[in-house]
């Protein structure tokens, strides 16, 4: 027998190895590397190429390119977002096939998810000669239902905004019909005459509408875009709707908005609800589509999300049928969860007297704010003129003039210094540190009661007793009455800085309510209503959702410092400079004047008036009103007058 040599065997021997060898090295392709390659250039997938990584086939094995791929892709999902995608698991293999799972992840227009998985079978072929898992391309890769032709489109079903309403749940701001008066460029045959026909109308009905850029807005917009002139309530619009209808050039839309009683009722606090912007828009990505209805300021802004609620989606899958017609399958939808409701305090009768008070005001800003003394409950919240812009009533921060002489008075006669019977001289003039102070109209009352000096409203006599408190016994006085403090209404206000330390002149000045000292209306009103409760109690406004930080209740003020206070408070009314107050229907008032000198000009003052009727506190301003007594009083007797009929 022949025995092979030794070198021989040896180089048989290596080659089986080097054959091993080879055999390993050479990897059988798998299916999941497709399917990872396919899912991860799905959702930014435009050219179809997927990097080489990735080949199509169809159910009869026909090769599909990476190009027609996507665009059926892209045509497939409709009005959706590309998805997310993802594997789920390992593909299963039977000989020269496959079966995968993708989970899609479809992000809706409202962020909501649509998830599901779907099957994708792949076929094993030849590409360039070598073997390579195929992506079996079809509809059902992107949903089951999916057939040839079709594709994703989604509807949006709106939810219902909350209204606000009063503490007994009854409506005050609710859905009402609105006309949106607009032109159409295209349609128009006379701008001039079109412009002075729709001022004379806006006017009769005393609605301002500016008109000064509306050759400009025509010029600038499209044929047949919609430019819009002024959003009115449909009872408005109907009184002026002979007028305008024919017109060569309007153009009106009929929708329904979320509104007040009437167009000035709580207006600067409650807000309003318009047309998100494009400045909306683009300043929350992806939250607001064209056409939806967001707060623009108010509480229906700060609140929004609250109001709004969350707007539901269909998803359907569509085609066309042979008669022409579309189909539509629904595949998924989510529910619409309506808004919620904002409950306040404010209650109608009394917003409608405050209202029409500030009514009769037209050529000055102005805010009146009325509270329940009992409860804290803020019941009307005006501003004017036509409902303010600002919540003047809130926000302000502006001197309290003679105001805060309540202040003044409550800190010497709680801290014993004086009574309401000392005398305490009222000169024409007072000078301290060189500054010389003044009454107003350079009255004189000589030596009289404390008393007096309060209901005549004497600035010299208050000047005289800033030593009394000391460097920091007004801000003292100020903290016991709510002033200053730390306040959650929900909603901005502001509570007031009181004058602390500084110069026997600064401190002179601030005792009857000058110098660094500024209030807001709301402050006031928590004040001289913690006089006539005898404690402070935070005015509250909004109910439902409850401030998170209502501040806690002040101490209880002395009786015998009230006792002494609330009747020189009610001496301004009988024969004091409140006196215009004394006859009206209701019961008793008793109140504080005030003329606030805001700048280097005495001709230049606010005008107050701050008191209480029975449960009723309530705070009168005027910017740049002048004397209170010939402003903030006769608005003051208005409100007190409707409210009490």
């Amino acid at each position: 027998m022949y025995a092979p040599s030794r070198r021989l065997l040896t180089a048989t021997l290596a080659a089986l190895l080097a054959a091993t060898s080879l055999a390993a090295c050479t990897k059988e392709p798998e299916p999941g590397s497709a399917l990872d390659a396919f899912a991860a250039g799905w959702p930014g997938m435009e050219s179809g190429s997927w990097d080489g990584k990735v080949t199509f086939v169809d159910p009869d094995s026909k090769t599909v390119s990476g190009t027609d791929v996507a665009a059926q892709l892209k045509a497939y999902a409709g009005t959706l977002t590309p998805p997310t995608v993802k594997v789920e698991g390992k593909p299963t293999v039977t000989k020269d096939s496959a079966a995968g799972k993708l989970h899609l992840n479809w992000t809706l227009p409202d962020g909501a998810h649509w998830e599901y998985s779907t099957d994708v079978k792949l076929a094993k072929g030849k590409v360039g000669g070598e073997d390579a898992w195929n992506i079996v391309w079809q509809p059902q890769v992107v949903h089951p239902d999916l057939q040839p032709g079709a594709s994703l489109a989604t509807k949006q079903v709106k939810a219902q905004r909350g209204g606000i309403v009063d503490a007994k749940g009854e409506p005050l701001v609710s859905s009402r019909q609105v006309v949106v008066v607009g032109v159409e460029p295209q349609k128009i045959t006379n701008l001039p005459a079109l412009t002075a026909l729709l001022d004379a109308a806006f006017k009769s009905i005393k609605v301002g509408v500016d008109l000064g850029d509306l050759a400009a807005r025509v010029k600038e917009a499209k044929p047949d875009s919609f430019v819009e002139l002024v959003t009115l309530r449909r009872e408005a619009y109907d009184q002026i709707r002979k007028d305008i209808r024919d017109l060569d050039g309007t153009v009106f839309r009929e929708e329904t908005r979320e509104l007040a009683p009437n167009r000035v009722f709580g207006r600067a606090l409650f807000g309003s609800v318009g047309e998100a912007t494009k400045e909306i828009m683009d300043a929350n990505p992806g939250k607001y589509q064209a056409g939806d209805q967001v707060g623009l300021f108010g509480l229906e802004k700060k609140y929004d999300e609250r109001l709004r609620g969350t707007d539901g989606f269909q998803v359907f899958i569509t085609s066309k049928t042979s008669a022409g017609t579309t189909r539509e399958q629904q595949v998924y939808d989510t529910d619409a969860v309506n808004g919620q409701p904002l409950k306040v305090t404010l209650e109608t009768k009394a917003q409608n007297a405050a209202d029409a008070a500030l009514a009769t005001k037209t050529d000055r800003r102005t805010a009146i704010v009325a509270m329940r003394i009992s409860d804290g409950h803020v019941i009307a919240v005006a501003n004017g003129p036509d409902g303010g812009g600002d919540n003047l009533a809130f926000v302000a921060q502006v001197p309290p003039g003679s105001t805060f002489k309540v202040v003044t008075a409550y800190g010497v006669l709680d801290n014993g210094s004086i009574t309401s019977n000392t005398v305490v001289n009222c000169p024409k003039t007072f000078t301290v540190d060189g500054r010389t102070f003044k009454n107003s109209h350079d009255f004189e009352l000589g030596a009289v009661p404390f008393h007096t000096d309060i209901a005549k409203s004497c600035n010299t006599a208050f000047a005289s007793l800033a030593p009394k408190l000391g460097p920091d016994g007004l801000a003292a006085a100020g903290t016991a009455l709510g002033l200053g403090t730390k306040w959650d209404m929900g909603v901005d206000c502001f509570t007031g800085a009181v004058s602390s330390g500084g110069s026997a002149a600064e401190r002179a000045a601030a005792s009857f309510g000058q110098g660094t000292t500024i209030v807001s209306p709301v402050a006031m009103v928590g004040a001289i209503a913690a006089v006539a409760r005898g404690q402070w109690k935070q005015p509250i406004v909004l109910l439902d959702p409850a401030p998170a930080a209502v501040a806690p209740d002040g101490p209880t003020l002395k009786t015998s410092t009230l006792n002494q206070l609330r009747p020189a408070l009610r001496e301004v009314v009988t024969s004091g400079t409140g006196k215009a107050l004394a006859d009206v229907p209701g019961g008793a008032v008793s109140g504080k004047t005030g003329t606030a000198e805001y700048d280097a000009n005495p001709a230049h003052t606010h005008a107050w008036f701050v008191g209480w009727q029975g449960d009723i506190a309530f705070a009168v301003f005027v910017e740049n009103g002048g004397d209170s007594t010939s402003s903030a009083v006769p608005l003051a007797e208005s409100f007190l007058r409707a409210l009490n009929k």
